[in-house]
């Protein structure tokens, strides 16, 4: 092999496992029985024929952003593709090629940005294509220009069989479905993503209200009045955070990615009716911003090998009662450096035919964030309990901000989940790769209340 392949009790083996999870609360309970970091796509066919020989299965690891670090397994080959950062721009099609350890913020946006081109990727800048992708792609306005996981036109794939192939909606056409959604069940290992990319936006406009955490339950009605009628170019997000040396306030923020300045102010025009603004603790109308503003922001609030617990749903419910279900995860978060999202997806859009097939018009996502490990149970016991006060309006959950060893929910239609079945059956039949870790692995994609 090219790269290094590092055996369990070799020198480095705890690093190869740990070093490159960006969450600081790691597992202790789990690890595999080798960690190849593969130098190119001829040592994942390798690794992925060792294990064969070896009986171990296969996990794979991109970015290493996996809130409960899903690729590390017991009895398994960990490949990572942390070198897999190879990006390639095609000026006549418009398709940039990128390795999945690509982040999409700190290296792809930048590449593309240099050539007047865009890509929807994670909020968090560090974040690696390859898992984010494979979950959905919850990226940068999702709610008007889709899933990210939309704009891949072509996976390169190693199969169980240790075979590489490039998958499109002509040619494997079951992995090239099963890798717009699938998450780290995909029966493969994606070696390189082809995308489709936009124009770059000439300008971007942003509104942001920022309120007392007190006045959540009217802001969040309001919300649900006006985000579906606000442009698909805005993207509407409610935040619940403690501004440093202050108190837990309630943000709103509408980021508009539009040609120029007059249009922003249009876009935004919604955001001007709120009956609670007068009570606003800071109000900006439509001011320009930049990418590399919006991305430092994400930085701060997410920061590297700090200890994350997070959870997450789908919501769904009249407005007044989805605020009263959510209002703990709002105004009670018990950390400080903890956040809840509200995401607008609304007006729904149609999805493509593609694993990927779960959204309701909200979405909502808490992040606790600290440092004390003797916090952890006690912090896992109020993020359940406050999502169990959210189980009347939640309708299932996003794979990408999941812990299903924790709390299991559905992530996809029925349909869909049973056709992905299906493909995995028919391309991995000797199961050499991992699937969902889940507590219980025969009610993935359950709601655990219902099951």
């Amino acid at each position: 092999m090219t790269g290094r392949l590092v055996l369990a009790g070799e020198p480095g083996f705890e690093e190869a496992v740990l070093g490159r999870i960006f969450n600081g609360r790691r597992p202790s309970d789990r690890r595999p029985e080798a960690v190849l970091l593969a130098a190119d796509e001829a040592d994942v066919q390798e690794g992925v024929r060792l294990a064969a020989a070896r009986g171990w299965q296969v996990a794979v690891r991109s970015g290493g952003h996996s809130w409960a670090a899903w690729s590390i397994r017991d009895r398994s080959l960990l490949i990572d593709l942390g070198a897999f950062t190879g990006m390639t721009y095609d000026e006549a099609t418009q398709i940039v090629s990128a390795g999945p350890a690509v982040r999409g913020g700190d290296d792809l946006g930048p590449f593309l940005e240099a050539r007047g081109r865009f890509f929807g990727g994670g909020h968090c800048p560090s974040v690696g294509i390859g898992g984010f992708l494979l979950q959905g792609g919850q990226g940068w306005n999702a709610r008007g220009w889709g899933w990210a996981a939309e704009q891949v036109v072509a996976v390169d794939v190693v199969t169980a069989d240790g075979e590489l192939v490039r998958a499109d909606a002509a040619t494997h056409a079951d992995l090239y479905w099963a890798a717009r959604g699938a998450g780290p069940t995909f029966p493969g290992v994606v070696t390189r993503f082809h995308l489709a990319t936009r124009a770059l936006p000439g300008h971007l406009s942003f509104t942001l209200h920022v309120y007392p955490v007190a006045l959540f339950d009217r802001v969040l009605p309001w919300l649900y009045e006006i985000h579906e009628q606000v442009p698909p170019t805005v993207e509407i997000v409610a935040v619940s955070m403690t501004p440093e040396n202050g108190e837990r306030v309630l943000l709103v923020s509408a980021l508009a990615f539009v040609d120029d300045a007059a249009e922003g102010e249009a876009a935004l025009a919604a955001f001007r009716t709120s009956p609670l603004v007068h009570e606003a603790l800071v109000h900006v109308d439509a001011v320009p911003t930049t990418l590399a503003e919006q991305r430092a922001e994400q930085v701060r609030a997410n920061p590297e090998h700090a200890r994350y617990l997070v959870d997450n749903g789908w919501i769904d419910g009249d407005p007044a009662e989805v605020a009263a279900a959510l209002r703990p995860l709002f105004v009670d978060l018990p950390e400080p450096a903890a956040f809840t999202i509200w995401f607008s997806m609304g007006p729904l859009r149609p999805l493509p035919d593609m694993a990927f097939s779960l959204q309701s018009e909200a979405y909502v996502a808490s992040y606790l964030v600290y440092d004390d490990e003797a916090r952890d149970a006690a912090l896992r016991r109020w993020l359940n309990g406050a999502w169990t006060a959210a189980q009347p309006v939640t309708v299932g959950q996003y794979l990408g901000d999941s812990d299903m060893t924790n709390r299991q929910l559905q992530v996809l239609s029925p349909e869909h989940w049973r056709r992905l079945q299906r493909v995995i059956e028919e391309r991995d039949p000797r199961g050499r790769f991992v699937r969902h870790l889940a507590g219980d692995p025969a009610a993935v994609n359950v709601n655990h209340w219902s099951s």
